[in-house]
């Protein structure tokens, strides 16, 4: 049987942060890294906005930077998905690849979320092309170009108000013959002079030679007036929500009802003493790298003064 001190799911910002801080106050660390190393930022060409990279940087190159420094700090970084947990009782035990049995005195868990996709083969074709699902990280490369944006809740409009910041002119594309967003966000989306609202449209493909130049749109979709044109844009932009990665600890942790994991006020603290949640997988408002790397350090923080008070 394998015992650890600090075990922390998840190698995005928020869990090599959090390797870091628990590295340098000599808990020796171990984190698994999950279905996607390096976690949301390795599908992300350009980052900008980080504290630090005043030329920008490459997220991949970016997450090989923080790996880097957990190891440095003597983190022990494996391979490897928890397929499930016991949080019953501490030590709590943690099966990696349905397998191999840990035990550890602290979890963090850091597991982020997952934007969710149309499901379009296109998207997958333009990823990083042309196709995001963070307007905060990618609007600025479409600064005076056309855009579309995906989605009818507040965090569609919300997007699209920002890109429209940016962009000459912002498509939202929506499904429905309404917006679900609230009254105010509509009233701002509705009265935007650089937004047109799509009510009633699907998109059913993207195409250009480098890139994205244009989308394949149906509206009224299956009704006899039915409708197939294609709109001239640069960026197509996904606002449909996220999913966050928390299914495995359900049993044990609070979550929403989307799935985010619920923290004690701005702790990262769960309802389980020494489980600590940080990054996307408590966030549903902000899912930057930047917000996701501070609470890994407050998570780190909070497991070392629990290790402490407990004598471990």
């Amino acid at each position: 049987m394998e015992k650890v001190r600090c075990l922390i799911i998840g190698s995005g910002p928020a869990g090599y942060t959090a390797a870091i801080y628990t590295g340098r106050a000599n808990i020796s660390p171990v984190l698994y890294e999950g279905i996607q190393p390096g976690g949301q930022l390795t599908i992300t060409t350009e980052v900008e906005n980080f504290p630090g990279y005043p030329e920008g940087v490459t997220g991949p190159q970016m997450m090989e930077d923080m790996r880097q420094q957990a190891l440095k700090f003597g983190a022990e970084i494996r391979s490897g998905v928890i397929t499930s947990v016991d949080f019953s009782k501490a030590p709590y035990k943690l099966v990696v690849d349905g397998e191999k049995e840990i035990y550890s005195d602290t979890v963090i868990i850091a597991t982020g979320a997952s934007a969710k996709y149309l499901g379009l083969d296109d998207e997958k074709k333009y990823s990083g092309m042309g196709v995001s699902a963070c307007a905060t990280c990618d609007g600025f490369f479409y600064r005076n170009k056309t855009v579309a944006v995906v989605g009818g809740g507040d965090t569609a409009c919300e997007e699209a108000i920002y890109l429209a910041g940016l962009a000459k002119q912002v498509y939202l594309i929506v499904r429905k013959p309404y917006l679900r967003a609230s009254k105010i966000m509509q009233d701002r989306v509705l009265n935007h002079e650089k937004i047109k609202v799509l009510f009633e449209h699907n998109t059913v493909g993207l195409f250009g030679e480098n890139g994205v130049e244009g989308a394949h749109v149906v509206k009224r979709k299956g009704e006899p007036d039915e409708e197939r044109y294609d709109i001239a844009i640069d960026g197509f932009f996904l606002a449909i929500g996220h999913k966050p990665n928390s299914d495995v600890f359900k049993p044990y942790v609070n979550t929403d009802e989307v799935g985010y994991i619920i923290t004690e006020g701005a702790t990262p603290r769960t309802n389980v003493p020494g489980v600590f949640a940080a990054g996307d997988v408590a966030d549903p408002t902000y899912r930057q790298a930047v917000c996701a790397a501070g609470s890994g350090c407050k998570a780190a923080i909070e497991a070392e003064r629990y290790l402490s008070e407990h004598g471990l």
